[in-house]
C-alpha cells in the first residue's frame, strides 16, 4: 500500500520487450536502497524490482500487457520523468490518502493554468468506466495524491503549490499529457455496494412480480 507522497522522481533509461511484457530500467539516486522484490509506485503503478545495478544507480521493473493496457506506461520512452514511492511503512505518519497501487483509468491533460504561486491542471477522463470524482475527495494522479477542486462528470481538476510541482513530474505536464488516474478506493466500495443493493432489489422485485 501506498500514500501518495512523492520520494523521488527516475529517468527511464532503457525500455527492452520480452513477449507481451516489457522491461523499464531507470536511474534515480535512490536505486542504492533497493533491494529484490520490492514493491514500488511508479507514475502511481505498483512494480516489482527485479533487477539491481548498483555501479550506474539503476533497476529494473516488469510490466505485463494489462498494466501496459490500462495506464500510460505504454508512452514511457528513454529520458521519460516518473513518480516514485515505496511502500509504506506500518509506523510512519499516513500524510496522503489511501492508495493501492492500481490504476483505474488514464486521463488527458486538457489545460494548464498558472497562478501567482500555484498551477490548476484539468484533466478529462472516460466516464463509462463508472468512475468519478467528488469536490474536495482524494484522487491520485500519477501516484500524487491530491484533492479535487473541480468535480464534474468525466472532468476534475487539482491545485499544485510550487514544492509539488518541483518534486514530481507534473512540471512536465502540458495539454495532451496522458496520465494515470486511481479513484478514492473508499468511493470505489461505496459505489459497487450501492450496485449490488440495486441489483438484489431489482431481482426481488421481479419475482415478486
Amino acid at each position: 500500500m501506498f500514500t501518495g507522497i512523492i520520494e523521488k522522481t527516475a529517468e527511464v533509461t532503457r525500455i527492452e520487450r520480452e513477449g507481451t511484457n516489457c522491461h523499464f530500467t531507470l536511474k534515480t539516486d535512490i536505486a542504492g536502497e533497493l533491494k529484490i522484490d520490492q514493491s514500488m509506485a511508479h507514475d502511481g503503478v505498483c512494480l516489482t524490482v527485479v533487477r539491481l545495478y548498483p555501479q550506474t544507480s539503476e533497476y529494473t521493473v516488469t510490466a505485463m500487457e494489462e498494466t501496459m493496457n490500462r495506464s500510460n506506461l505504454s508512452q514511457w520512452v528513454v529520458g521519460t520523468e516518473v513518480n516514485l514511492e515505496r511502500s509504506m511503512r506500518m509506523d510512519s505518519r499516513f500524510d496522503g490518502h489511501i492508495v493501492q497501487g492500481h490504476v483505474d483509468q488514464t486521463a488527458i491533460c486538457e489545460k494548464v493554468e498558472t497562478f501567482d504561486g500555484s498551477w490548476k491542471y484539468y484533466f478529462k477522463y472516460d466516464f463509462s468506466y463508472g468512475n468519478f470524482t467528488v469536490e474536495k475527495g482524494s484522487v491520485c494522479i500519477n501516484g500524487v495524491s491530491l484533492t479535487v477542486v473541480d468535480s464534474e462528470k468525466g472532468m476534475f481538476s487539482v491545485a499544485i503549490i510550487p514544492y509539488t510541482y518541483d518534486v514530481t513530474n507534473f512540471h512536465t505536464f502540458k495539454k495532451g499529457t496522458v496520465v494515470n488516474l486511481e479513484f478514492d478506493i473508499l468511493g470505489k466500495y461505496i459505489t459497487r455496494l450501492f450496485e449490488q443493493y440495486e441489483n438484489a432489489t431489482s431481482l426481488r422485485q421481479s419475482r415478486q412480480e
